[in-house]
C-alpha cells in the first residue's frame, strides 16, 4: 500500500473519530488522547497531521454550506430556494455528526463559536450580497438570515424537538420560506427614512 493511501487513511480514521468525540462530548472535554484511542493510533499521530486539538477542531467542523447562486433564480423565489437548499443539503450529504460537532462545541468553547459564526455568517452574506438591493443591508439581512437557518437546525438536528422532527420537508420548506424571502427582500424596519 502506498504511504500517501495510507495517510490518507489515518487522516480520515482521526477526522473520523474526532467529529464523533466533539459532536458527544464538546470541544472541552474531547481530548487528543481520547481521539487517538478510538481511532487506534497514537496520539502524536493526530498531532502530526492536525497540528493541536484547534487544528483538529477546525477540520472536523468545517462545513460548506454550498448555497446556491440566487442570482439564477427569481427574487420571488430567492426564499424558498434558500430554504430548500437547506434541507436537501443538512439531510443528504452532510447528515452526519458535523452539524451538531459545531453546535455542541460551540456552546462551550469561543473558538468553535467563531468557527459556526464563519461558516454561516460569512457563506451567507457572500451568497445573499447577490441577490440584496442595497449592499448596505447586506449584512443585516444575511444575520437575520442566518438566525433563521441556525434555529431550524437547533431545533431540528440538534435538540431534535418532536414536532420540528416529525414535520415532512414540504411542510417546513412552506413555514420558513416566507420568512426567509422578507428577511432578503422585504423592507427593513428603521433602515431607510420612508418618504410620501
Amino acid at each position: 500500500m502506498p504511504f500517501t493511501t495510507r495517510s490518507d487513511q489515518t487522516r480520515e480514521a482521526i477526522l473520523r473519530a474526532a467529529r464523533r468525540r466533539f459532536a458527544a462530548e464538546g470541544y472541552e472535554r474531547t481530548t487528543i488522547r481520547a481521539v487517538a484511542a478510538d481511532a487506534g493510533i497514537d496520539p502524536s499521530m493526530v498531532m502530526r497531521y492536525y497540528g493541536s486539538k484547534d487544528g483538529l477542531f477546525a477540520v472536523a467542523a468545517d462545513i460548506d454550506l454550498r448555497l446556491p447562486d440566487l442570482s439564477e433564480v427569481p427574487r420571488r423565489k430567492a426564499g424558498e430556494r434558500l430554504v430548500r437548499h437547506f434541507f436537501e443539503r443538512w439531510e443528504g450529504e452532510l447528515a452526519d455528526d458535523v452539524l451538531v460537532v459545531a453546535f455542541r462545541s460551540a456552546a462551550t468553547n469561543e473558538a468553535a463559536t467563531e468557527r459556526l459564526r464563519e461558516v454561516f455568517g460569512n457563506q451567507a452574506q457572500v451568497a445573499l450580497a447577490r441577490v440584496v438591493a442595497d449592499p448596505e443591508e447586506a449584512p443585516a439581512r444575511a444575520a437575520l438570515v442566518t438566525s433563521q437557518l441556525l434555529g431550524l437546525a437547533m431545533c431540528r438536528y440538534v435538540l431534535k424537538l418532536p414536532p420540528m422532527v416529525a414535520m415532512d420537508t414540504e411542510t417546513l420548506v412552506a413555514s420558513v420560506a416566507p420568512t426567509v424571502q422578507r428577511y432578503l427582500t422585504g423592507p427593513l424596519p428603521g433602515s431607510r427614512p420612508r418618504t410620501s
